[in-house]
């Protein structure tokens, strides 16, 4: 009986979450609505996926090459990732594919575990990103600041445009982490020897996007700009540099590389690229929701659409991917209005591949270098900018430091220092909208018959103090201070209905406030304690020696009440002011 009770429980428990888990998945399975948004515009999402494409293609190899797997697997990435990402993400505008910053993290992956290990930890990172959608993990994005999003944007937009600098300047890039110092260097070796048909280029095809943008908003500038800058190229034999020959065509989808003894030495690898994917995606994600109208996605199916990409195209040889914010940013300023727009975008990156590799092998990396500084330059919202400066020094120091940690350091760093100094900032608010005030004793009392005598005993030695807002380590110790410098009293009420929330150190201080009131002789009473106040207060004991004297009350008039009881019987009911100690 006992093994069947057991049995039955245990299916109990597992039907139980399977049902759940299904119930997730539903959840961050795109919808039939979701998908309907494709038809709403076919024709502008078809030319801005192509002009994404267009500016996709020199990065997916790049970022391929640069991370040491080769630019097959910056294609394949783009390819499949961005495909699978596009379908079952949670946002309209967002564009997949392998990003700079996640190429920081797979070239020592690759130094020390070989391409077979960057596609192990590419799948691994998948199944965490699924099960975080799962859980629910999305959510808590809702909790960065706008001016972390907005310092977020602007420093991206800064990163964007200096990467493109060397190309820009038709120079080599010199291999420098830091993208400032990067731009210097290409600067410099541009002042050396200056090649101004590849900056004549970028600076041509920018100034018609960003041109054309306000004249003519619906017109894809980009897309022409590019053609024009190829065409003109071709046509005076400029020596630029071009995206040269491409490979031809995607690995058959394959496992060989997976190796089961080599998952434990690869999971921190893996969760460190599920960490970066699922930030670098949510950010992107809400930079695209900021630069459009309408727009807001769904964290959790972004989530699930990152994990089923990262899944699935390593076993085409792809890397891990993430959203692509300069890709997401070309997609929304290219007039795109659903996820078709990536669909596209990955279908004409499969078109090159499978085909047309000899149609844009001559496009001057110079032009697409001029399509991403004009997108980085749109990408800076000035109004929302001016708005948050306004806003508060605090928020304007936030935004400054996450744009300046994004162009110094990295994006996870940038978010993390972003987030502390917005923490610290709120808890320095809060901390100042807590305050203790003396009210008078007949404040939200009745009205009562006293004769003069108590009446001036009451004002004369009795004090009420409410205590507001909360009471926590951030200014704790503010109220220590101010009770403790209470005198010429012989009884203090404190009244605690109005505080919202106390913690350990707001309660360890307060009792110390109250023992010091007490070693000066001065009677403490308190009243309006909230249940799970009072909760925190007795657990450490701050109330104990009140509760057994009898000194808590519900309600304000009986402290009043007992503080003069206490008075009388110490034989001073008609002491002068100037008697109290």
């Amino acid at each position: 009986m006992s093994g069947t009770s057991a049995d039955l429980t245990a299916s109990s428990v597992l039907a139980v979450l399977v049902r759940r888990t299904g119930a997730r998945l539903r959840a961050v399975l795109p919808t039939r609505d979701v998908l309907a948004t494709m038809a709403r515009s076919p024709r502008k999402d078809m030319l801005a996926g192509l002009t994404v494409a267009i500016v996709a293609l020199p990065l997916a190899l790049g970022f391929g090459v640069a991370s040491g797997a080769g630019a097959q697997a910056g294609l394949a990435t783009a390819v499949v990732a961005g495909a699978l990402a596009a379908f079952f993400g949670g946002s309209n505008l967002q564009v997949s594919g392998p990003t700079g910053a996640m190429t920081v993290v797979l070239v020592p992956i690759v130094h020390r575990y070989g391409s077979a290990g960057v596609l192990t930890v590419g799948l691994l990172a998948g199944v965490l990103l699924v099960a975080a959608a799962l859980g629910g993990a999305g959510r808590f994005m809702a909790y960065v600041p706008a001016p972390v999003v907005e310092g977020f944007t602007l420093g991206i937009a800064g990163v964007i445009g200096l990467q493109q600098v060397p190309a820009a300047l038709g120079v080599r890039p010199s291999g420098a982490e830091n993208v400032v110092i990067g731009a210097w260097d290409a600067v410099a070796a541009f002042a050396t020897g200056p090649h101004l048909a590849s900056a004549a280029l970028a600076a041509g095809v920018a100034a018609v996007m960003l041109i054309g943008a306000r004249l003519r908003p619906g017109i894809p500038f980009s897309l022409l700009a590019v053609v024009a800058a190829t065409v003109v190229a071709g046509l005076a034999g400029l020596d630029v540099a071009t995206i040269g020959h491409l490979p031809a065509g995607l690995p058959a989808p394959s496992l060989a590389f997976l190796h089961i003894g080599e998952i434990p030495q690869l999971a921190s690898a893996a969760l460190a690229v599920a960490a970066l994917a699922a930030l670098e995606s949510l950010m992107s994600a809400t930079a695209a929701d900021a630069m459009s109208v309408s727009e807001r996605h769904d964290s959790d199916r972004e989530l699930f659409g990152q994990g089923v990409a990262n899944l699935l195209a390593p076993l085409f040889g792809g890397v891990a991917a993430t959203g692509a914010i300069a890709r997401t940013a070309v997609n929304v300023r290219s007039g795109a209005a659903s996820r078709l727009a990536a669909l596209v975008h990955a279908a004409a990156l499969a078109l090159v591949v499978f085909a047309a590799a000899p149609l844009v092998s001559g496009i001057p990396l110079a032009a697409l270098a001029g399509v991403l500084i004009a997108t980085a330059v749109r990408m800076v919202e000035v109004a929302s900018l001016r708005a948050l400066a306004r806003s508060g020094r605090g928020e304007a120091a936030v935004l400054v430091l996450t744009a300046g940690a994004t162009l110094a350091f990295d994006l996870v760093t940038a978010v993390v220092v972003g987030l502390l100094v917005a923490g610290a900032l709120a808890l320095r608010q809060v901390a100042r909208s807590a305050a203790l005030t003396r009210v008078p004793l007949h404040e939200g009392l009745p009205p009562a018959d006293h004769h003069a005598e108590e009446q001036a005993l009451l004002a004369e030695h009795i004090v009420a103090y409410r205590i507001d807002g909360p009471v926590f380590f951030a200014g704790a110790h503010r109220f220590l201070l101010e009770l403790a410098e209470t005198t010429d009293v012989k009884a203090v009420i404190l009244r605690l209905s109005r505080i919202s929330a106390i913690d350990a150190t707001g309660a360890l201080v307060l009792g110390d406030a109250i023992t010091e009131l007490e070693r000066r002789g001065i009677l403490v009473l308190v009243s309006g304690v909230q249940e799970d106040h009072l909760k925190t207060l007795d657990a450490l004991g701050v109330l104990d020696t009140l509760h057994t004297e009898h000194r808590v009350f519900a309600a304000t008039p009986d402290a009043i009440a007992r503080a003069r009881q206490h008075l009388h019987r110490a034989g001073r009911p008609n002491a002068a002011a100037g008697d109290v100690a």
